[in-house]
């Protein structure tokens, strides 16, 4: 009888500790290997920004990576985001990266006031949402990135690279409540990408800051996940999207059995 009356939750917090020190461990790794990946790239460490990707994870395993130092951290999904980020230290920086819906806007904004970053703009209308709901609640300008599908799949967010320009400029000249702040990619199918990849969201980075007349310093790169950050911070990141390297694999809830 003795496991029978557990909640799922105290079962989970009894296997908390040893998840918990992996997570710290693997920051730890993580943050070595993006050190030397900057070196390599003739940067300092401090060039490149680790968003830790807490999608699926529970908040004690977040507040851990917290304690060991880490503030930033990314979310996929608006209602997740805005059940976690009350429940955390508010000088943690959120990133939402995930795919981003008109309809969700008002609540993510309102619902996570320490939100740093939203990395997934791919179009005008998103942007201007964004711009309307930045203004109605009276918080400070939003940073963004604009989204480029450098795979070409039709199952990826992201304008196309041809686009990039059109839509930064509408960002940055068009939504004064908004802070254009760079361009961010996906990748391939098994989110490893290829250099070609990376280099086209470069080049977007190029026309983009010619385009608008800024320097590449103010022109953010967000490429490299768990699989592949290494050689995105070489070819020029500024900022990896780590998860499962850090967190161990995701965990999606199973259904229950009747």
């Amino acid at each position: 009888m003795s496991h029978q009356g557990e909640s799922e939750e105290e079962r989970q917090q009894m296997a908390a500790p040893a998840m918990e020190g992996a997570a710290v461990t693997a920051l730890r790794s993580v943050m070595f290997r993006v050190q030397q990946a900057a070196e390599r790239s003739g940067r300092r460490s401090d060039q490149v920004r680790v968003i830790a990707v807490s999608k699926t994870k529970p908040v004690s395993l977040i507040r851990q990576v917290y304690d060991a130092g880490h503030r930033c951290f990314g979310e996929n999904y608006v209602q997740e985001i805005i059940e976690k980020a009350p429940q955390l230290p508010d000088d943690i920086e959120w990133h939402f990266i995930g795919h981003m819906q008109s309809n969700k806007v008002k609540s993510l904004l309102a619902g996570v006031p320490n939100l740093t970053m939203v990395e997934s703009v791919d179009d005008e209308k998103i942007a201007n949402h964004l711009d309307r709901v930045v203004a109605s609640i009276g918080r400070k300008p939003l940073k963004v990135l604009v989204q480029v599908n450098t795979s070409g799949e039709a199952s990826k967010s992201g304008v196309e690279p041809s686009s990039c320009v059109e839509l930064a400029k509408h960002v940055k000249l068009g939504c004064p409540n908004l802070e254009f702040s760079g361009l961010m990619t996906i990748g391939m199918p098994d989110y490893t990408s290829t250099p070609e990849n990376f280099r086209t969201l470069s080049n977007c980075r190029i026309e983009v800051c010619k385009a608008l007349g800024i320097a590449e310093e103010q022109c953010e790169l967000s490429m490299g996940m768990s699989g592949d950050f290494e050689q995105a911070i070489e070819m020029g990141s500024t900022n990896v999207r780590i998860g499962s390297t850090i967190f161990g694999p995701r965990e999606y809830p199973k259904k229950q059995a009747n």
